[in-house]
């Protein structure tokens, strides 16, 4: 055991591949591998990269290039390596292994094989796997909080986006599989699970030919876990008895990450979401009847091809009626692999960089009406830090997310 290399990992990207990563480390450590979080001190270094923009492929370029200069054995895993297979072994030599979304699981054998001298492939061409929780993890978030996968992979196929090329298509875990796995995290101290997958709202469509979000929350709230959040509820998922369901389950947070992505029917249309725009306003207007207290975060993109001033004009119009708590914009990264890559009317970066300066303005003063709200308010905090010198706490109430 003692004569194993020393691994690191270096994450980016999401939450998602975080878990992947903790996954990895679980695996390692209960293989007797030595985990270290000084790169510096480590013989291999995972590298688990993300893809899903060009910035991101950016930022995992520049971190395995700095590893390769400093004559680092690079492991590649995540979405890049699923993307890149051949390019990045061909261009990095200093990679001694490539692992996909799908065969993160393989890792120790991976590096077996490495130790041997070999160069690794481990990338399969349509991921199918999903960890589950039988699989050993190193949570490397704080202490109270931890996210928990109910799926991986999607069905939709939005005309801006490049994960079901990367992650394959949606397989859920039982409800059995997710509450034991809750329950693991209770009994080491969780005080919040967050729930991820790429639409958890279509949470079991694939395994039990419907939508099971509504039950899989009920059976969560006999878990001893005082929050559970949800992301990714796209709106069409928020059925009544999920919105029953998120009103009815006290440890259930009514925190709503809504990717919106737009709100203009001719947009949406050519994002391939032609069914949103007859809901956003009816999903929103919902929510906030049923549960008066929500907190309704979403995302938007700017400067999809053919985005005119009209249709920016009207995403507008639409942040400043429904006054959402928390607002992040995207400006239009085009894709290879996707539609929207070849599609007419393409927007010039000036142009998507002020629409996306605009929504941000529009939306600073509503986002400081909303906490301005909260002042003189008694919530429950979640301590994440101490200061070892003052003493001094550092906690988030239930309107926030870790960061």
């Amino acid at each position: 055991m003692g004569n194993k290399p020393t691994i690191a990992i270096s994450h980016l990207g999401c939450e998602k591949n975080r878990i992947d990563s903790e996954h990895m480390l679980g695996l390692l450590a209960q293989a007797g591998y030595q985990v270290d979080a000084n790169e510096e001190l480590a013989d291999y270094v995972i590298v688990n990269t993300c893809s899903f923009i060009q910035a991101a492929r950016e930022e995992s370029v520049r971190t395995l290039v700095e590893l390769a200069e400093s004559n680092k054995r690079i492991i590649i895993s995540g979405c890049m390596a699923q993307h890149f297979r051949e390019q990045l072994l061909e261009e990095l030599p200093e990679a001694v292994a490539i692992v996909g979304t799908g065969d993160y699981h393989k890792i120790v054998e991976v590096v077996e094989r490495a130790e041997t001298g070999q160069i690794v492939r481990e990338v399969s061409n349509q991921p199918t796997y999903i960890a589950d929780e039988t699989i050993p993890r190193y949570r490397t978030t704080t202490e109270g909080v931890a996210y928990l996968r109910v799926a991986e992979g999607c069905d939709y196929r939005c005309a801006f986006c490049i994960i079901p090329h990367l992650r394959g298509n949606q397989r859920s875990r039982s409800i059995e599989s997710i509450i034991a796995e809750a329950q693991q995290l209770a009994a080491q101290g969780v005080q919040e699970i967050i729930l991820i997958s790429q639409i958890t709202t279509n949470y079991g469509l694939d395994l039990y030919g419907e939508q099971k979000l509504a039950e899989l929350l009920k059976a969560l709230g006999e878990v001893d876990i005082p929050w559970i959040r949800m992301h990714y509820a796209y709106p069409t998922g928020l059925t009544p008895k999920v919105i029953d369901a998120i009103k009815e389950v006290p440890n259930v947070l009514p925190y709503l990450d809504l990717p919106l992505q737009h709100s203009h029917p001719d947009i949406l249309k050519a994002m391939n979401r032609p069914w949103q725009g007859r809901v956003n306003d009816a999903i929103i207007d919902r929510i906030k009847t049923a549960i008066p207290e929500a907190i309704l975060r979403t995302t938007f993109i700017v400067g999809f091809p053919g985005e005119t001033d009209e249709h920016f004009a009207h995403l507008v119009d639409f942040v400043k009626r429904h006054e959402f708590d928390h607002v992040g914009v995207f400006t239009f990264s085009p894709e290879e692999e996707t539609p929207a890559y070849s599609l007419p009317n393409q927007i010039a970066q000036e142009v998507m960089d002020e629409r996306h300066d605009i929504i941000m303005q529009v939306q600073q003063p509503i986002s400081e009406k909303k906490n301005r709200a909260c002042v003189s308010k008694v919530v429950n905090v979640l301590i994440e830090q101490e200061n070892p010198e003052t003493g001094e706490l550092i906690g988030r109430s239930t309107r926030f997310l870790q960061r």
